[in-house]
């Protein structure tokens, strides 16, 4: 979409145009394209300041890995050698992880490069991507996936609409809408259409009509209408490619002169109701889009495009809210009123301020329609979903091109997008691959913001695009996965029309801090504990580096980093401490990835120093054996620790004993024994010893006879 500033395109492409040739795909996602394809392309050939109109319909398979086979295509312009028929062709192409893609094919020794942007239904926007030096061929188009059992004749039946437009051989404009209904063997009948011959609108009476299956392994055919318009006697003649029974691509195949001009489009199942089309099958919104040329005040027609809601009361009458780029200036008008009236065979005359257009209905709210003046906008409407549509309906991806360009200065786009959907402003980021005639451009990035209401007009927003130097688009909900726009911006304007794509791939998760943790959470001053963070996924190359801090580095030091390794989910660090006289909590952080995690240390004064044994005393020294007891003390060098202190006790003599030991209460700081005595036959002594924490202290006792 930098298309919506044609002359920051051109500077890019003319910078970039060798750059380009370097472009390449990973063929991530080739599988996308997979199977049996149909495609249309209209756009133009030019030379220095000469261009004219260029046109191809044909079919082709892809294998979903990267290769293009049973290619055929007929293609039409002005011109020897523009014109080829059933021409076969094979190719290759790449699809990368954001669905954009790049083909190339060798068509009877040409090479043709095509850049495009894959949707969500598997069909394809593409866009040529070749034109350099201010040569070559633009323009766009789409490739749909074909049902190849309607390859044959009797699939043709029913009643179908259709609608072509296109340029003579000196670039007048012409459009055709219409009608007519197959047998399915190969005559159309009850033919209607209607013309906008380079300005002049005329009613078609055919005198003929008929169809040919040629190639029922390819779905190729051919349609011949011969009809007079304004008495004049004329003919054209069709190829068609089939998409599905109820969808052909079509292409003009004569000559193109001023009575045959190059047109194409599509013919589609008609959906007649019961009884006819009546002015109740227009009644509710319909988006309408419509490209044409203008003439302003230059000998070359300036292209035109325009969008916008119109609606139907189901009786004739409606109201349209519009928007157009009309000779490179925006122009718009808020709920004018008109009128219109439907045929039964669908046909529909439509006047608003002035103009009058001729539509041909496809269904209830859906049509062909053309403007009847010399701009020859040609166009389609289509219902709009029945919503109230804001930012958050504009949300996804979505891939987009420009559609039906009207002249060779148009520049065309194919890419990806993504909105937000955010309020009151949302968001939108892509990449594009542009074709100009003054060469293609690969990837370039966009970015842009938009505002959608549903009021006054349901579904109509605004862009402003902030890349490059900026631009101004209006755009119209049709629903929430298809919206069309117009530039307000670009001198060579188009309608660009954006559909739902494939999800762009995810990014990688963000990685993260998840955790921090310490163990042990809690030390005496002067001991270390050891800090874990830990990722929430593995480290990219290079590692990642944790920044860490402590809330009290007098009491607690940790690194000012920690680098967990390339693939590793998590690293350690140690946390250094010193003494305190108070139990101190210090908070460690660590931060990584806007994250920061924290755990709490509690550095923890160290203990006092444990007791020791001071002195063992007995009270009295000398007892008479087996008369009297001593009573032992043991005195400690300050409060016993929780738990007690058990001072272990014994005796040199079996005259006097000791229990095995005595405990000193927590908190205190001595404790008492009884040493008891036995009858002796002569006076003798006994050493009374006391030990604790690798400290003894003795007594001697007399034990007297």
């Amino acid at each position: 979409m930098r298309k919506l500033n044609a002359l920051l395109i051109l500077c890019f492409a003319l910078v970039f145009a060798s750059a380009v040739q370097g472009q390449t795909n990973t063929g991530a996602n080739n599988a996308e394209l997979n199977g049996n394809y149909a495609f249309s392309f209209n756009g133009f050939t030019g030379n220095g300041g000469v261009s004219s109109v260029y046109a191809a319909v044909g079919r082709f398979t892809a294998d979903g890995a990267g290769n293009v086979t049973i290619g055929q295509l007929d293609t039409n312009g002005v011109g020897g050698g523009t014109a080829l028929a059933a021409q076969a062709f094979t190719g290759t192409y790449a699809i990368g992880a954001d669905h954009r893609g790049v083909m190339t094919l060798n068509i009877g020794g040409v090479v043709a490069r095509l850049a495009f942007a894959m949707t969500a239904s598997g069909n394809a926007k593409f866009i040529k991507f070749d034109a350099s030096g201010g040569s070559g061929t633009i323009g766009s188009g789409t490739m749909e996936k074909v049902d190849t059992t309607a390859f044959n004749t009797a699939k043709i039946t029913g009643d179908y609409s259709f609608g072509v437009s296109g340029l003579d051989h000196l670039n007048n404009r012409a459009a055709i809408a219409g009608r007519f209904t197959s047998n399915g063997a190969g005559t159309l009948t009850n033919a209607a259409g209607d013309v906008n011959a380079y300005g002049v609108t005329y009613s078609m009476s055919f005198s003929a009509a008929n169809y040919t299956l040629s190639n029922a392994a390819t779905g190729r055919g051919t349609i011949h209408f011969a009809f007079t318009f304004g008495g004049t006697p004329d003919s054209l003649n069709f190829v068609f490619y089939i998409v599905n029974s109820g969808k052909l691509f079509v292409m003009e195949r004569d000559p193109v002169t001023t009575a045959t001009p190059l047109l194409n489009g599509v013919v589609v199942h008609q959906q007649i109701p019961a009884g006819g089309f009546t002015n109740a099958s227009l009644n509710g919104n319909m988006v309408i889009y419509l490209t044409g040329l203008s003439f302003c005040g230059t000998g070359a027609g300036v292209p035109k495009a325009g969008a916008g809601l119109l609606t139907a009361n189901g009786s004739g009458a409606f109201s349209l809210t519009w928007d157009e780029n009309f000779c490179r200036a925006p122009n718009s008008f808020t709920d004018a009123p008109g009128t219109y009236s439907v045929a039964s065979n669908g046909r529909t005359s439509i006047t608003v301020g002035g103009f009058n257009l001729l539509a041909y209905l496809v269904n209830s709210n859906q049509l062909f329609l053309f403007l009847m003046d010399s701009n020859v906008l040609f166009g389609f409407g289509e219902p709009q979903a029945a919503e109230s549509f804001t930012n958050s309906a504009l949300k996804g991806s979505f891939a987009s091109q420009t559609t039906n360009p009207a002249a060779f200065g148009v520049v065309v786009f194919s890419g990806e997008f993504a909105a937000d959907g955010a309020s009151p402003t949302g968001n939108m980021t892509g990449a594009e691959d542009i074709g100009s005639p003054n060469g293609p451009v690969s990837g370039a990035l966009f970015k842009a913001t938009y505002s959608v209401a549903s009021s006054p007009t349901n579904g109509r927003g605004t862009m402003t695009v902030t890349s490059g130097t900026g631009g101004r688009v209006v755009l119209y909900m049709v629903t929430a996965s298809k919206f069309v726009a117009i530039s307000q911006s670009d001198p060579n304007p188009a309608v660009l029309i954006f559909e739902q794509s494939s999800p762009q791939p995810s990014p990688p998760p963000t990685l993260s801090l998840s955790s921090m943790t310490l163990n042990p959470t809690s030390v005496t001053g002067g001991n270390s504990s050891t800090g874990t963070v830990t990722l929430s996924g593995p480290a990219p190359a290079g590692g990642a580096q944790v920044t860490l801090s402590s809330s009290n580095t007098t009491a607690a030091r940790v690194p000012s980093s920690v680098t967990v390794s390339a693939g590793a989910t998590s690293a350690t660090f140690t946390v250094s401490t010193s003494s305190v006289a108070a139990s101190t909590p210090v908070t460690i952080s660590a931060s990584y990835g806007g994250l920061t995690r924290s755990a709490t240390l509690t550095v923890t004064p160290a203990p006092p120093p444990a007791p020791s044994l001071s002195s063992l005393t007995l009270n009295p020294t000398s007892v008479v054996g087996g008369a009297q007891s001593s009573t032992g003390t043991v005195t400690l060098s300050g409060p016993a620790p929780t738990g007690g202190a058990q001072v272990t006790l014994s005796s040199s003599n079996g005259a006097a004993s000791v229990p095995s030991s005595v405990i000193v209460p927590p908190g205190a700081t001595s404790a008492t024994f009884t040493v008891s005595t036995s009858v002796v036959l002569f006076s003798t002594s006994a050493t009374i010893s006391a030990s604790y924490r690798g400290t003894t202290r003795t007594a001697s006792l007399a034990v007297l006879f």
